[in-house]
């Protein structure tokens, strides 16, 4: 069997970077093979609502990816005009649909419209972002086999097992901090690492002297949403450093991405670390199709794959 190519790469100016859309790309193609042993085409609708162009982008990089892995995949196109009501009537159309395995409501909402009730009354079995509180329920007593993980946080933990295995670094034990306690990310990111026995610190933008405990991380996760948060001289030395953050910032009169980390100060300090763009960010995508898969397979009571 040929050996998987590295996806911990040397930095021209020094340090490591982590290959997310490589990752990603292998756990697309794995979806795809596990969908073709499926024997019926998953079903993955995405609800749309108003004309906001960041989430028209990442809807279509959405539907490229369910496209790839053969998944039907209906898109619902809906006017910011349009009620709560009438969005809570397509969910339950949604979750009562057999072809239909998985349902994607993007956020941001229209203004008015209260996300949290309406991503409440998407079935758990359906509900591929894990956003419900019964799959963070599951996720928050240890039952992954039976949650739908929010994708994000999966796709970081992927990243950061075989960056580490190439590293050579056991995660047992390992100090983890967890910038960033959304209930997207942060919370259900310390909780993953939790299970894999490192000692982890949650920490936020109040905390008290945060680069002291930036410092101390083994692993650094970045998830706070502003940009260049985390500087250089926050790394320990050879830590892993994953960086969620995704930010807009104009630089000479054109917009570019960056992450909550400094990445050119922190690269060198890192063992390795992610990029943005193609660190995290693809591997959100990828998951979103793996927990699809993982809920038809679910929904025919088949044995899982894993990705």
């Amino acid at each position: 069997m040929q050996a998987e190519t590295s996806i911990v790469k040397p930095l021209p100016g020094g340090g490591r970077t982590i290959d997310g859309r490589s990752v990603a790309a292998a756990v697309l193609a794995r979806v795809e093979a596990s969908v073709s042993a499926l024997g019926f085409q998953p079903g993955l609708a995405v609800v749309l609502v108003g004309a906001d162009p960041a989430s028209q982008v990442y809807v279509k990089a959405k539907a490229n990816a369910a496209r790839q892995c053969g998944f039907h995949a209906p898109q619902f196109n809906l006017p910011e005009t349009t009620s709560e009501i009438e969005i809570e009537a397509l969910v339950r159309q949604l979750n009562a649909d057999r072809n239909i395995h998985g349902i994607l409501l993007q956020l941001p909402l229209p203004k008015g419209i209260d996300p949290t009730r309406l991503l409440e009354l998407v079935a758990p079995g359906k509900d591929v972002d894990g956003f419900h509180p019964f799959n963070a329920g599951l996720l928050a007593i240890g039952q992954f086999e039976r949650a739908l993980v929010p994708c994000t946080p999966a796709g970081s933990m992927v990243l950061l097992r075989k960056a580490a295995a190439e590293l050579g670094m056991d995660l047992t034990g390992q100090n983890a901090v967890v910038i960033g306690r959304s209930n997207i990310v942060g919370k259900p990111l310390a909780q993953l690492l939790l299970a894999e026995n490192c000692t982890v610190t949650l920490a936020h933008s109040r905390s008290r002297d945060l680069p002291g405990l930036a410092r101390r991380a083994d692993i650094l996760v970045a998830a706070v949403g502003r940009a260049e948060m985390v500087r250089g001289d926050w790394i320990k030395p050879g830590a892993i450093v994953i960086d969620v953050g995704i930010n807009r910032v104009a630089v000479a009169g054109k917009n570019r991405l960056v992450g909550d980390v400094a990445f050119h100060e922190a690269a060198p300090h890192a063992g390795a670390i992610t990029p943005v763009p193609g660190g995290v960010g693809p591997m959100t995508i990828a998951m979103l199709m793996a927990n699809t898969c993982l809920a038809a397979y679910r929904s025919a009571g088949r044995s899982m794959p894993s990705f």
